[in-house]
């Protein structure tokens, strides 16, 4: 079961590393809703030639996704990847909230109905759905995804098999019920992955630079984990 205290320890380490990381970069919460299906099985920086396309053509919002057919607004995000797929899956999401109105409707519900709500929209799955929780609505829900698994497995805090709902549990009820915390815990999570815990472990085994976390990482540190 995983501790606060050591939680909180990687997050000081973390932070300490990196400093705050200003996440999620978008200039309303419609383009961080968009971000969060967009970013799906993709690299950061497709999404973001993806958006940029939508600012250009001027179809940013809601109203304007609804209004393309599904070939048109393919061809604008073709950037991010399964283009078809996610055209299909944004306009699912700008149906379920359609205008500023439906946004502010939809803040003043509770946490548990608002997600319940989101993962019925096709083709949003748990993952995206937190991302829009934590990062457009402010609610403190930890978002699990691919990095978080690989860096607190790696670090012996977590079996690693866990699916994705009771890992999350885990994480909230062994952290404070912070959003700020939270939001700024997944972001260096994300930029420590991508910089250090890498996914090939041969490749971050013959590195020769030792990353601030070496000493308890079970892939890096071949002797065992210290404990935090």
């Amino acid at each position: 079961m995983l501790e606060e205290k050591n939680l909180l320890n990687l997050y000081d380490r973390l932070y300490t590393a990196y400093g705050p990381q200003n996440w999620w970069p978008a200039e309303t919460p419609f383009e961080v809703m968009v971000g969060a299906v967009l970013t799906q099985n993709t690299a950061w920086i497709n999404v973001e030639k993806a958006i940029s396309n939508l600012k250009h053509a001027n179809f940013l919002t809601p109203e304007k996704i609804l209004s393309l057919d599904e070939k048109q607004l393919a061809r604008v995000i073709k950037p991010a990847g399964y283009f078809n797929i996610k055209a299909r899956r944004l306009k699912n999401l700008c149906a379920w909230l359609p205008d500023k109105q439906g946004y502010q409707n939809k803040r003043r519900w509770q946490t548990e109905k608002l997600r319940e709500s989101i993962l019925s929209v096709n083709g949003i799955g748990p993952e995206t759905a937190d991302d829009i929780l934590l990062y457009v609505f402010q609610r403190p829900v930890f978002v699990i995804d691919a990095y978080t698994r690989r860096l607190l497995s790696r670090l012996g805090l977590i079996d690693g098999y866990e699916n994705y709902e009771i890992l999350r549990a885990y994480m909230e009820k062994a952290l404070p019920g912070d959003v700020a915390l939270y939001n700024e815990y997944h972001a260096l999570i994300v930029r420590h992955a991508k910089e250090k815990c890498y996914q090939d472990v041969k490749f971050m085994d013959q590195r020769s630079d030792q990353h601030f976390l070496y000493d308890n990482c079970r892939h890096c540190f071949v002797e065992g984990i210290k404990s935090f």
